[in-house]
């Protein structure tokens, strides 16, 4: 892990050059109910399509009470072409249902409280904690989990192992950034097939575990 202040120092400076996450945007607004509805809107979705599907349905409903006066199928003509958008109307709906009977209306800023509800995972809790909250969270998507991995700073076998290892092999001070790095060095260099290691600065850092075919 000595290596692991120069990857997150280059991470960093080629992160400027990429838009914003729509979460992070979001989060500025400093409305977490709407960060927690984003983050599922964006689950397996590309981010320009979570922000425009974002919109929509914020134009409409920003608060749990408001959400439910949007019947489950406009909700889905509101947030389509988001994958899974069905599921997602279901879940926003269940959601606002459970916040409103048992939290008042508000998100609560506990991980394992916000883990109680039914479709709320590791990686959406964990994102709510950062974006809406700015408390220490280890939020691992499939990006973040392929590339700790493949620089060889873990050795897990899915997103939750690799959260778990993260906790307890990355310095707190980079644990709300992490995400947000290798989503973006994930998206741009460092694919899952065929990565661009002629290019990519962390390459004197990096195990390659697993590469087979690389650009």
């Amino acid at each position: 892990m000595g290596d692991i202040d120069q990857i997150i120092r280059l991470l960093k400076v080629h992160y400027k050059q990429y838009p914003e996450p729509i979460i992070t945007q979001i989060g500025k607004e400093h409305f977490p109910f709407k960060v927690l509805i984003s983050t599922i809107l964006s689950l397996r979705t590309k981010d320009i399509v979570t922000a425009k599907a974002s919109k929509k349905l914020f134009e409409l409903a920003s608060t749990p009470q408001e959400m439910l006066t949007l019947s489950e199928e406009k909700i889905q003509e509101v947030i389509y072409p988001v994958v899974y958008f069905r599921v997602k109307s279901r879940t926003i709906r269940h959601i606002s249902t459970v916040l409103l009977e048992k939290y008042r209306g508000n998100v609560p800023a506990d991980l394992d409280e916000l883990l109680t509800i039914k479709g709320v995972g590791r990686k959406t809790a964990n994102l709510v904690m950062i974006e809406a909250f700015s408390k220490n969270a280890m939020c691992v998507d499939t990006h973040v989990h392929r590339i700790s991995n493949r620089l060889g700073i873990v050795n897990t076998k899915n997103p939750t192992e690799t959260e778990f290892a993260l906790r307890e092999k990355l310095p707190v001070k980079y644990w709300n950034d992490y995400n947000a790095l290798l989503v973006a060095h994930g998206q741009n260099t460092c694919s899952p097939i065929s990565p661009k290691c002629s290019i990519c600065k962390l390459l004197p850092f990096c195990k390659q575990v697993n590469v087979v075919k690389r650009r």
